[in-house]
């Protein structure tokens, strides 16, 4: 299981309401799409995180 840390965001309101819309569209929280979007932004420079082996 993946360990998830909670922390506040402070975001433009106009690109929150983009994020709301695109995660309804992909049937994702908005939390979710936003964790999603950061990993492929990841993935794309090569920085994602390694995976711990259990």
């Amino acid at each position: 299981m993946v360990k998830k840390n909670a922390f506040a965001l402070r975001i433009n309101e106009d690109i929150l309401k983009a994020f709301e819309k695109w995660a309804s569209n992909e049937f994702r929280s908005t939390n979710g799409q936003i964790e999603w979007m950061l990993m492929q932004t990841l993935k794309e420079a090569k920085r994602e995180p390694k995976k711990k082996e259990d």
